[in-house]
């Protein structure tokens, strides 16, 4: 008879043992409940007031000086890189190793995507790869802070600042991180983010912008929020244009949105704090087992903040070659299905859209439509060998939201049971390769 669930051994976690409410997300409270309904009481659901008030404290919160709202965090990213004046015929790099939204909005701009490579002991950035991938065409870099994990921002300012690129953040998985003791978000020209129920700060679909540079706020408002470009502009700039959006776009934020969000930064901090505590508290159990690797900030100061999305480094070596795969089963298997899955999201610079779709029928793909004749744009980005493979080494782990150490043990228990008696899948029939796939924004654990 196994030891492991997987092949028929009895689990560490009895199906009754598991708890929903650990991973239940965001957590709802009354006073969210009220806002919410007040707003649709009052019918200022597509209104500006409630807003502004939620700007005015996300800004004070990261310690900017404007932050907008939108519709959605792809809004928020797509009018950033408008703001900083990407446009036609102008590159922007970004990581492949992250969510599409974190670079698509520059097709519709007119620009082109350029792909670099991330470190894998973070799955951030590569700062060297970013510089390598520099052309005079370079207008802006997104910087992600992937998986809670912040960007070595200190490298890449620099390498910025050196050829005179504008830098963007999106900080959808990283909301109230810091790095080296500074809000994410606030080292670049302008930054965005997903505020998507799935996130760590869930207001439902939404987004912000932040900025310090009153012309990136500017540009962001006319690009998309018609009802507010008086607010920035003198009444001779835009009377002939009778306050038409300049991108022909409506980007304003749901005001139940805005509500909701007004309360949870009440209440963010202190769930931050239980959730790393409660993660610490796994990682601390786990962090003998030889072939699970925790990542997590090397630099002082700097943390995970909501710990959104969190994986680990695994090393199929370390297990006689198991896939990730086949480990994340067995280590599911003993946790009432729950808990962990292989893989991260699928590296975009292997998907043909970001080459060859003809998007808006122009006869020619979009990526490349307005670079130089001939510009090969896969050779810009060429090969991105860590992006290529970090599905396979990489393991999606549990996302607790509190900190009940008597629950926690059973995963820690799974963990080193899978560890232990992994000899047994090898000669299973659930060793399988990773085949990649595109993670979710919201990954629900029910």
């Amino acid at each position: 008879m196994s030891h492991l669930a997987l092949l028929g051994g009895t689990p560490v976690m009895k199906a009754d043992d598991y708890k929903a409410r650990m991973f239940h997300w965001p957590i709802v409270n009354d006073a969210m409940r009220k806002a919410q309904l007040d707003v649709l009481e009052a019918g200022n659901m597509s209104g500006t007031d409630i807003s502004k008030r939620f700007e005015q404290e996300f800004a004070k919160w990261n310690g900017t000086k404007y932050a907008l709202t939108h519709n959605t965090g792809t809004a928020s990213l797509t009018a950033a890189m408008y703001g900083v004046g990407l446009g036609p015929g102008d590159e922007l790099i970004c990581t492949s190793v992250t969510y599409w939204a974190s670079c698509t909005g520059a097709l519709s701009l007119g620009a082109s995507v350029v792909f670099c490579d991330i470190d894998p002991e973070n799955s951030q950035m590569d700062p060297a790869s970013f510089e390598a991938h520099i052309t005079p065409r370079t207008k802006a870099v997104m910087v992600v802070h992937y998986e809670a994990h912040p960007a070595d921002m200190d490298p890449i300012m620099a390498i910025a600042k050196k050829h005179g690129i504008k830098v963007i953040e999106d900080v959808s998985h990283a909301q109230g991180g810091h790095y080296k003791g500074r809000m994410l978000g606030t080292f670049g020209d302008a930054a965005g983010m997903s505020l998507m129920s799935g996130k760590s700060f869930a207001i439902g679909e939404g987004g912000m912008m932040l900025t310090n540079d009153p012309e990136v706020y500017r540009r962001a408002i006319r690009f998309g929020h018609y009802d507010r470009i008086s607010e920035v502009y003198a009444k001779e700039e835009y009377a002939a244009t009778n306050i038409v959006p300049v991108g022909g776009l409506k980007n304003r934020m749901h005001q139940v949105s805005a509500a909701i969000g007004l309360e949870q930064l009440k209440k963010y901090p202190a769930e931050v704090e239980e959730i790393t505590k409660a993660m610490t508290y796994f990682w601390d159990g786990v962090a003998d087992v030889k072939g699970i690797h925790k990542i997590f900030p090397k630099w002082e100061n700097s943390d995970k903040a909501g710990w959104y999305a969190s994986h680990f480094r695994y090393d199929p070596e370390a297990f006689g070659g198991i896939s990730n795969v086949t480990f994340a089963k067995a280590l599911c298997a003993e946790c009432a299905g729950k808990g962990f899955y292989a893989g991260c999201n699928f590296p975009l610079h292997l998907s043909s859209f970001f080459y060859d779709f003809d998007v808006y029928g122009h006869g020619r793909p979009t990526a490349g439509l307005n670079l130089p004749p001939g510009t090969d744009v896969r050779a810009l980005t060429g090969e991105l060998p860590v992006s290529a493979h970090i599905n396979s080494l990489v393991m999606g782990e549990p996302w607790f939201k509190h900190y009940e150490p008597e629950y926690i043990d059973m995963y820690i228990e799974a963990v080193h049971k899978v560890a232990e008696y992994h000899t047994e899948l090898l000669d299973s029939n659930e060793a399988q390769e990773f085949q990649g796939g595109m993670a979710l924004t919201h990954r629900k654990t029910k």
